[in-house]
């Protein structure tokens, strides 16, 4: 089975992730995308995260019944900050049968050489780009095993304008799936 991996911190989820996930699935290879919630993400503050648990919670929430999108917590079994390479190691060594591939924004693939041994990753696993807004521009690394530039509509809302919503008592109805939205105003998350 291939899987692509989307990491993320999903702080929370909205339907842009949701579209991206679902059109690399629908016009790719791969067989399934997880959803890798990152408890701490070392190049972003963690502060204005929402609990990992309770992140993961949402995840599961917006993908219930798709079979082919699953909320993977592996991340939190593992040291922090987390680093993808390590999560891929250990991926690769707990489901010797599947094969991952990386999914990743094309913001990302340009900051790709801040990421611990990032050679590695280039070398060893697919990698599967969605351009973004002012990063269209793909980096060329020669070493890349396989880069494939995805063109996923996307959508212009962002995790921190969710956020800034909520704090505002602004309607975030239709930004998230209605089951999100629910719990999250059910359980007073993004607030303060």
């Amino acid at each position: 089975m291939r899987a692509g991996l989307y990491f993320g911190s999903f702080n929370p989820i909205h339907h842009g992730h949701l579209i991206i996930a679902n059109y690399i699935l629908d016009h790719t290879d791969l067989d399934q995308v997880w959803f890798v919630i990152s408890p701490q993400n070392p190049l972003k503050p963690s502060a204005s995260l929402l609990n990992e648990y309770h992140r993961l919670f949402l995840v599961q929430l917006a993908i219930e019944g798709e079979k082919n999108l699953k909320a993977s917590d592996i991340e939190f079994k593992l040291p922090k900050p987390s680093y993808t390479v390590d999560t891929l190691a250990y991926l690769r060594e707990k489901y010797p049968g599947n094969e991952f591939a990386v999914i990743m924004g094309s913001d990302s693939l340009q900051n790709l050489p801040k990421w611990k041994n990032y050679q590695w990753l280039l070398r060893n696993y697919a990698i599967y780009v969605y351009l973004r807004p002012e990063h269209e521009t793909i980096p060329v690394y020669p070493e890349a095993m396989s880069i494939q530039v995805v063109q996923a509509p996307l959508l212009p809302i962002s995790s921190t304008t969710i956020r800034q919503h909520i704090r505002e008592g602004k309607s975030i109805r239709y930004l998230v799936p209605d089951a999100v939205r629910e719990e999250i105003e059910k359980s007073g998350y993004y607030l303060h």
